[in-house]
């Protein structure tokens, strides 16, 4: 055996269409692209969505609904999940700075406390909103919320 009688197994790899080639191989002339036209022609490439001049969907299809530029949104954090995270780290005190460390929220997040779950340690919490079951958990264990003002950092 040697470099020039290495060929792979049978069938491992397609034969694939060699255009172009004169022809006697069945795929010169036109190389299977056709006769005139914008996709016969080297470089052709079609925008996004093109459907050969006919409307496209994305423009047939109507506008719907609304969406609110003043729209302000919240990383919701359950007490459950804090309950996890005082278990973990043995905080006493939760902050936004705290959940972002954690991988719970992104850097720029507004977080919002949410109800699920329960909380047994008295812990502080920090954050920008709370829903009021959240603020009943929290307060039940003996904590304290303290929201954060959304333009501060």
């Amino acid at each position: 055996m040697n470099l020039s009688n290495l060929t792979p197994a049978s069938g491992s790899r397609k034969q694939r269409k060699r255009v172009g080639r004169g022809e006697g191989s069945g795929h010169g002339g036109t190389s299977t692209r056709g006769h005139k036209g914008a996709k016969s022609r080297s470089g052709y490439k079609s925008k996004i969505g093109f459907e050969g001049g006919q409307m496209p969907l994305q423009r047939r299809v109507p506008k719907f609904g609304f969406t609110n530029p003043n729209r302000v949104e919240y990383k919701g954090i359950n007490v459950d999940t804090l309950q996890a995270l005082i278990e973990k780290t043995g905080l006493k005190a939760v902050t936004p700075a705290d959940l972002v460390a954690n991988g719970l929220a992104g850097k720029h997040d507004l977080v919002k406390i949410l109800g699920r779950g329960e909380l047994t340690t008295g812990v502080e919490v920090s954050a920008h909103q709370f829903s009021k079951s959240a603020t009943a958990a929290i307060e039940g264990a003996g904590g304290k919320c303290s929201t954060i003002d959304r333009f501060e950092k």
